[in-house]
């Protein structure tokens, strides 16, 4: 079948990175802030003087370039450090039922929110509000409420250790651990699985180990666009004879070619360094198939070479010495049938072994993985096969060798570390009591499906947001913009507009705060925070720019005003700890003893890294051993045994950051102008009747949908595209409304974004009307069914390009 043309669909040839990366950069700097000024600041961007990218959590590195930024780093900061501004005469201009029809582009595309603005229901909009009549507003609505465990504390990755230890401190001495967060949605089931396998629920590699590894696998995870500062690492490693092997159902270009704008020969000569040495496409939701394959291989090549006299392939000493499991293991993959394997995974036999061979001649391997893995039903099982797999040939604890749960949110890894968990250790709790005297709660609280859950039932009647889009992330949008509106209060610490926002509760706050990229003072003068990237160093960071509006404040000042309003205890000196950090981070240090010394350690140039048991092949386990945990079968989906499903992931385009939209184009993947696409492979298009550039309509299937009736997106444009049969993707958030939300990983609680049974059909063209509470915008940028997309000047223009559910 040959394809005919589509509007703003067409292929791209070209590698990640090199030119078109530095038009990128241009681009977002000249439409966004004023070139010379902020061409400065992006100098500074992960710089040891200067502030942390809030775009990903890639390490520095300890020798740092003269720009350690990378394209989606850059449009991060221009999009945090625009020269545009969301005042309260735009909000006089627009009513809350107006905005809501603007795309997630225009509404932060407007710029930086200036003023504190409550919403008054008698005119549908936000009106200026003074700090302290809000944090009195928001203090007597938490006392008001018969249970503290009525109010939901949410945080996102991009706080930093010091707002985010106070926020805690805050919630647990109202009386509750209800934390749900941006973790609960992405890397759950990392901090679920790996404590129970290795002993803690982080990587165990620093960047480093990438210069000394002979093999790296990426599963899952698309560095192109999620966390392109990578790309740098594995190029090196590429370039030196590592070997680099990719499973993934995409083929995504950051992981086949790049060309670094750092490699002048490379830049001037258009070439461009291979990276994957082999690149699998498995099926969704194949990983675990894959995995258990490749351990069968390696059983069956340690026998043989046992057999024949040699030292075998799985390392028994380590085994013997450090792991428990590993029989239960054997078992469990002797009972697998290959045929099952090859069929979940979509994989061949002798390409499944080709694999197993390339590990198992690889004396240090890293095994790195992002949401691909963590975003399923079996998120959390996934996660521990891969630590099965490194376990056993001792990859754990060595140099050059590992597991690299790749972080996205800047500071995610470090709330977790600071006390953002529902689920509190009790040792962190008796540290807490030592320290601030009091008895903090004890139960478990809710993460973020339980707290939507919460808020749906009307148990829940409070929800105080440090940062983030709760409501857009999650899956079952529909369920949970309905859930907000029944809150009696929503508070929302933010620097922009988003679509959270206009989900008006009883009582709603807009509390502006400082960016990353500004300077914060405070009565000690300038401040710094730090973060934890994801391979545990910590290391400070410190904005320069003039604050966007003089009424902002920052993070930890916006908590302590929530506290000193909310509680009664005289003992909590939230002035003296705002009026200088380093008193917080003394805090920290009280009740975390990894960070001894802290404020000396994050002079230090890159700062420091906290202990790792794991990586000294300390286990901290029950028994003092890592774990080989066994799950019986090999994960497949039972809802798609029918013929006619498809399994469908979300994916982000390399115009977005989580629910951040920066634009409509997703360059690697040859989409331009638009959102409004599904990738399906050619042969399951064609099976069904439908072809290249159809209107089709896709529909979740049997126990993804709820009482609510059919989840259904409509009216999408079907692009013919390189990934397995039975696979399909969709962009993110559009496609959360395929997701109940109860649709989950059971042991991390972590949404099925990359496992959704769907069936895909022509489009029936009876797209319901717009419904505040579930359609799903295309926003500014929409194809107009008549051949044309429309570009993103006009960002006012009602959202008339919708996408029902």
């Amino acid at each position: 079948m040959s394809k005919r043309d589509v509007p703003g669909v067409g292929p791209y040839g070209g590698p990640a990175g090199g030119w078109g990366a530095l038009q990128a950069v241009a681009r977002a700097v000249r439409q966004q802030m004023g070139v010379a000024r902020e061409a400065t600041m992006l100098l500074k961007v992960n710089q040891p003087a200067g502030f942390d990218c809030p775009g990903c959590a890639w390490p520095d590195p300890r020798s740092t370039s003269s720009f350690e930024f990378c394209e989606n780093g850059a449009k991060a900061v221009s999009w945090e450090a625009t020269s545009k501004r969301t005042t309260p005469e735009f909000f006089a201009r627009h009513s809350l039922s107006e905005l809501w029809h603007w795309s997630d582009f225009a509404l932060e595309d407007e710029g930086r929110l200036t003023h504190p603005m409550r919403y008054d229901a008698a005119t549908d909009r936000y009106v200026p509000i003074e700090w302290d009549d809000a944090f009195a507003r928001i203090g007597a609505a938490l006392r008001a409420l018969p249970d503290p465990n009525m109010a939901e504390f949410y945080t996102s990755g991009r706080a930093s250790n010091e707002a985010a230890f106070l926020f805690q401190l805050l919630a647990r001495r109202f009386g509750t651990n209800n934390f749900p967060d941006c973790s609960n949605m992405c890397h759950e089931p990392t901090s679920v699985g790996l404590p129970e396998s290795i002993g803690v629920g982080k990587g165990t590699v620093t960047l480093a180990d990438f210069d000394h590894c002979d093999a790296i696998f990426c599963i899952g995870h698309n560095p192109g666009t999620n966390h392109p500062r990578m790309l740098a690492t594995l190029r090196a490693a590429a370039r030196r004879g590592a070997k680099i092997v990719v499973l993934n159902p995409l083929r995504e270009r950051g992981l086949e070619r790049f060309t670094s704008p750092q490699d002048a020969v490379e830049m001037v000569t258009g070439r461009s360094t291979p990276i994957a040495t082999d690149y699998v496409q498995l099926k969704i939701g194949g990983d675990v198939a894959a995995l258990k394959g490749m351990m069968k291989t390696l059983l069956d090549m340690d026998r043989e070479s046992r057999e024949n006299g040699g030292e075998g392939v799985v390392d028994r000493a380590f085994i013997d010495e450090h792991t428990t499991g590993f029989d239960e293991l054997v078992r469990d993959l002797e009972a697998t049938p290959w045929d099952q394997i090859v069929s979940t995974s979509g994989v061949a036999r002798d390409e499944i072994e080709k694999l197993a061979r390339i590990y198992a001649e690889s004396r240090a391997v890293i095994a790195c993985y992002g949401m691909g893995i963590t975003q399923h039903r079996s998120g959390t099982a996934n996660v521990q096969q891969i630590a099965n797999l490194l376990l056993m040939r001792g990859n754990i604890g060595r140099d050059g060798a590992g597991i690299c749960p790749l972080r996205g949110h800047s500071n995610v890894q470090g709330d977790r570390t600071v006390g953002i968990t529902e689920v509190p250790p009790p040792a962190f709790l008796d540290s807490l009591k030592r320290v601030f005297g009091f008895e903090p709660p004890r139960e478990h609280g809710h993460g973020a499906i339980a707290a939507m859950q919460s808020m749906r039932d009307e148990r829940a009647k409070a929800l105080i947001c440090l940062g983030g889009n709760l409501p857009v992330a999650m899956s079952d949008p529909g369920v949970c913009f309905d859930a907000i509106r029944k809150l009696d209060l929503a508070v929302h610490i933010a620097t922009k507009l988003n679509r959270s926002h206009l989900l008006a509760a009883k009582e709603t706050l807009l509390l502006p705060c400082l960016g990353r990229t500004e300077l914060d003072i405070q009565a000690s003068g300038p401040q710094s925070v730090t973060v934890e990237d994801s391979m545990s160093m910590v290391h400070a960071s410190q904005g320069s720019l003039p604050p966007a509006s003089e009424h902002l404040r920052s993070e930890p000042a916006i908590v302590a005003g929530i506290a000193k309003a909310s509680l009664d205890d005289p003992a909590l000196d939230w002035d003296g700890w705002v009026a200088d950090y380093s008193r917080i981070r003394d805090l920290i240090e009280a009740v975390f003893p990894q960070f001894e010394h802290y404020n000396e350690r994050i002079r230090e140039p890159g700062g420091f890294r906290l202990y790792n048991a794991a990586s000294a092949r300390r286990w901290d386990t029950p028994d003092g051993r890592a774990r080989f945990i066994a799950h019986s079968g090999v994960m497949e989906d039972p809802r798609v045994n029918r013929s006619d499903a498809l399994l469908l992931a979300t994916i982000r385009s390399h115009d977005q950051y989580n629910t951040t939209i920066y634009g409509y184009n997703d360059r690697y993947r040859g989409i331009s102008g638009r959102r409004d696409v599904v990738f399906v492979n050619e042969q399951d298009l064609d099976s069904r009747g439908l072809q290249h550039g159809d209107l089709v309509d896709v529909e979740a299937i049997e126990d993804t949908v709820s009482l609510g009736g059919s989840r259904r997106l409509c009216g999408l444009t079907a692009v013919a595209y390189d990934i397995p049969r039975g696979s399909m993707a969709a962009y993110y958030p559009e496609a959360n409304g395929l997701i109940a939300l109860h649709d989950c990983d059971a042991r991390s609680g972590t949404p099925s974004y990359k496992s959704v049974p769907v069936l895909l059909s022509l489009s029936k063209g009876d797209c319901l009307p717009e419904d505040e509470a579930s359609t799903w915008q295309q926003g500014d940028v929409r194809n107009d069914r008549t051949g044309a997309a429309i570009a993103g000047e006009e960002r006012h223009r009602p959202n008339d390009g919708a996408m029902p559910t």
